[in-house]
């Protein structure tokens, strides 16, 4: 019995604090949806109806999730290695891009059409490959000069995203007679992840999502690369003692969380939204390093926080629209919950918890 409690114990442990820190949360945002005149219950039972109420509730709520989900394993891959990859905005948006040129421009430039197995798997790739190497430079920056990539992804963040303005408004224009939108062509069918039902937008990318979920968790774990992202994250002067190229490791972990961000984007791009244009992320880049800390950067844990998320997002609509609550609403929830998590004593101490998990470790400061 002893050793069962302690497997419990070692379960839930790390689980305490992110859910004391979404109650509270939740409560807090009450007292605001109350202080501007509204009804808290109200509110939250339009909230759970939006995200689950029905069957479209639910896939849509799958939708919101995916983004989030692959954005935030992407920062969590980082946070792992004692990295902060800031830059998850910018590399969506690149992993988007290069995907709709994929998905319309691939047939062309091979001089014909292809087939679905192989054009989506290209298209993805593309994607990943576009966030992986934005990525990649302030993980080399880092091993070469010292720069922290805090600062360097933040700048990349600008940097990219006005190189996808000009690319939409210049060379990857959509050139059809009368368009004035800043957006791609659609892209070819034959690069697009299909719905599981007709009627519904839930797409074969959320269990894509799901599945690369728990293979970076396995990864993490099982792999000697997973070993040596993590034992860098912890300490790169043990690593380097122990004979590991830390600088290769570091820019490595950098190209994975870039390729699983961009592969987000490119996700949105063949499933949903079969193009890309000006802001279609919806601020997925940024709430991703909410969804990582929330998760405490285990890819299980990340599942459920994008889940939250994309639940709290769908619902928000639902919400306002039975109770006139402004939508909105939601982002002062989301930012409460990132502040109580980030908080992690000040939680331990509002519910007088003793001991825990380690508090979390981002990264190992400027110059490291």
């Amino acid at each position: 019995m002893s050793e069962t409690s302690a497997r419990v114990r070692r379960l839930v442990e790390p689980l305490t604090v992110p859910v004391l820190s979404v109650l509270t949360a939740l409560l807090v945002g009450a007292g605001v949806i109350a202080a501007a005149g509204g009804d808290p219950l109200a509110a939250y039972a339009g909230l759970l109806e939006g995200a689950f109420g029905s069957a479209r509730a639910l896939s849509e709520t799958a939708v919101w999730t995916t983004p989030y989900l692959l954005a935030g394993l992407g920062v969590a891959c980082a946070f792992q290695g004692g990295l902060f990859n800031i830059g998850a905005e910018g590399q969506l948006a690149l992993g988007a891009v290069a995907a709709a040129w994929a998905g319309y421009g691939l047939p062309a430039l091979l001089g014909g059409t292809l087939p679905a197995a192989l054009h989506v798997p290209l298209t993805l790739l593309c994607g990943a490959t576009a966030g992986a190497a934005w990525a990649a430079i302030p993980g080399w920056l880092k091993t070469r000069t010292g720069a922290h990539e805090v600062i360097n992804t933040i700048m990349l963040n600008y940097v990219a995203l006005n190189a996808v303005s000009y690319l939409l408004n210049g060379p990857l224009k959509d050139p059809t007679p009368g368009n004035v939108i800043a957006r791609t062509p659609l892209i070819a069918e034959s690069a697009r992840i299909p719905v599981f039902v007709d009627t519904l937008r839930v797409h074969w990318g959320f269990p894509l999502a799901l599945a690369l979920a728990a293979l970076v968790g396995w990864g993490l774990e099982r792999t000697t690369l997973g070993f040596a992202i993590r034992t860098v994250g912890a300490s790169p002067d043990a690593a380097r003692a122990a004979g590991m190229n830390v600088q290769r490791t570091v820019v490595l972990t950098m190209a994975m969380s870039g390729a699983l961000v961009g592969l987000g984007g490119a996700i949105e791009v063949t499933a949903l939204n079969h193009r890309h244009e000006l802001g279609f992320s919806q601020g997925y880049g940024f709430d991703a390093i909410a969804v990582a800390l929330l998760g405490r950067n285990h890819p299980g844990g990340v599942v459920l926080s994008a889940l939250l998320f994309g639940a709290m997002r769908n619902g928000a609509t639902r919400m306002q629209y039975l109770t006139q609550i402004p939508a909105d609403v939601i982002s002062v929830i989301q930012a409460l919950i990132l502040l109580f998590v980030a908080a992690d004593g000040l939680v331990r101490r509002l519910y007088r918890l003793r001991g825990g998990a380690a508090p979390l470790t981002l990264t190992r400061g400027w110059g490291g």
